[in-house]
């Protein structure tokens, strides 16, 4: 229990500050957007790159943990689908209970994986990643292009939103140099290495400033369902199919990680963009984020 709360807490403590840091108006209310840039731009995929690139993935049962994270993600969607007119009262709205309910913060995750894991969870998480981010863009995008307000319904919409995707060209370079016995160059490497120590701080960092606590006010009903199914039942999903597909072990314990932590904070920014409830969208993180500090640690110690 105690080493549970002691990787949790300066998660959350690091999201905590800054929250704090966006409402002091340090370092200034434009400054966190090139941030926000900067960690999924730069520092993230450089993360991903260093992990997958130097990892020994032929122990690792990845396979059936994408498959199982795939299988999830689909099953999540059909809940969502099957209960759409109960859910949200506009199609916007109902784009962004779609993303609430499917997309997966990675720097919690991540953060999270390395505090309890180290490294063996890192090359886990990273190819959890390589799993989630496609099938997650490809559910919300496609959402959002069928109920989102102007919209592109189009199948290019979908496919240049993951062509533009660095975490995506980020896991399949680090998976070829792997696979290829390369491994990362004498140069990449160290710089890959420099660059992913900022990532986690800084990507919670922007979690926190990314809070609007006003926001959950905004339409209780779809927020608390929402949760609902991102916070437990994608939890009950993930782990009926882990043990389908034969998935234990830290393995295991990484993909249940990734299937029971909140939204995404980019999620609001998709939204915005393509015209889903943006508003909505920014209830969804903050709630989810923050009833996280509850339900994260009860699945933690199921894993455990």
């Amino acid at each position: 229990m105690l080493t549970i709360f002691g990787a949790i807490l300066p998660v959350f403590l690091l999201i905590l500050v800054g929250a704090g840091l966006r409402r002091l108006d340090f370092p200034g209310e434009a400054a966190w957007g090139p941030l926000s840039r900067l960690a999924y731009y730069v520092l993230f995929p450089a993360l991903i790159l260093e992990t997958l690139g130097g990892a020994q993935l032929g122990a690792l049962r990845v396979g059936p943990m994408a498959a199982a994270i795939v299988a999830t993600l689909v099953a999540v969607m059909a809940v969502l689908l099957a209960l759409r007119p109960k859910l949200a009262r506009t199609d916007p709205a109902f784009s962004s209970v779609v993303q609430g309910s499917t997309r997966v913060n990675g720097y919690i995750c991540l953060s999270l994986v390395a505090n309890i894991w180290g490294s063996a969870g890192l090359t886990v998480a990273a190819i959890a990643m390589a799993a989630i981010v496609p099938t997650v863009n490809v559910l919300a995008v496609s959402t959002l292009a069928r109920f989102g307000h102007g919209g592109d319904p189009r199948v290019r919409a979908v496919v240049r939103t993951l062509a533009r995707n660095p975490l995506i060209w980020a896991a399949i370079a680090g998976i070829a140099l792997n696979a290829t016995g390369i491994g990362l160059p004498p140069v990449i490497g160290p710089m890959a290495e420099m660059l992913s120590r900022a990532a986690l701080p800084l990507g919670l960092l922007i979690v926190g400033a990314a809070l609007d606590f006003s926001a959950v006010r905004h339409d209780a009903g779809p927020i608390v369902r929402s949760a609902v199914l991102k916070l437990a039942v994608a939890p009950a999903f993930a782990v009926l199919f882990l043990w389908l597909f034969g998935v234990e072990g830290i393995t295991a314990s990484v993909a249940l990680l990734f299937m029971a932590a909140p939204t995404a904070t980019a999620s609001y920014v998709l939204a915005r963009e393509l015209g889903g409830d943006a508003r909505l969208m920014a209830g969804l993180v903050t709630a989810q984020t923050l009833a996280s500090l509850v339900t994260l640690p009860v699945i933690l110690m199921i894993v455990q």
